[in-house]
């Protein structure tokens, strides 16, 4: 049975670091998560018998936008609706935001359709490694 939190108290960061790297969401070490999500407006995290198996976070300043980031599912609980309800939850505690907006990794975009997110053609990024991030799809020369 999945229980479900808001609270970023008890989290075990290490464990969450795990979580990233098996869903996989990228190298992201428990230090740096404990920052992002403690500076973060709003937090869902998912536990199957006490084990966390899926998180997410968004950034809101409280009426313009919220951003709904880092959804990551433990690769055993994907397709089982945990990573529905994650971002099913974080588009609620979003509601009042004027928008909001989503950064998906390329490939999952259809399934943030499904929540109502659309495509924007005015969105820009600055990565650190350009080439990387073209490689993977993330954006484009123009």
């Amino acid at each position: 049975m999945i229980t479900w939190s808001q609270s970023i108290a008890g989290i075990d960061w290490h464990e969450l670091e795990a979580l990233y790297r098996a869903a996989p969401l990228g190298n992201k070490d428990a230090a740096g998560l404990q920052v992002v999500y403690g500076n973060s407006r709003y937090c869902c995290f998912a536990f199957d018998q006490g084990k966390l198996v899926g998180a997410g976070r968004a950034l809101a300043d409280g009426l313009d936008w919220s951003y709904v980031c880092d959804v990551a599912v433990l690769p055993s609980h994907q397709g089982t609706g945990v990573g529905k309800q994650i971002v099913a939850t974080l588009v609620e505690l979003s509601q009042g935001h004027r928008k909001i907006i989503l950064y998906a990794v390329p490939g999952k975009e259809p399934f943030y359709r499904k929540f109502g997110f659309r495509r924007m053609l005015t969105a820009m990024a600055i990565f650190p490694d350009v080439q990387d991030a073209m490689a993977r799809g993330y954006v484009t020369e123009d």
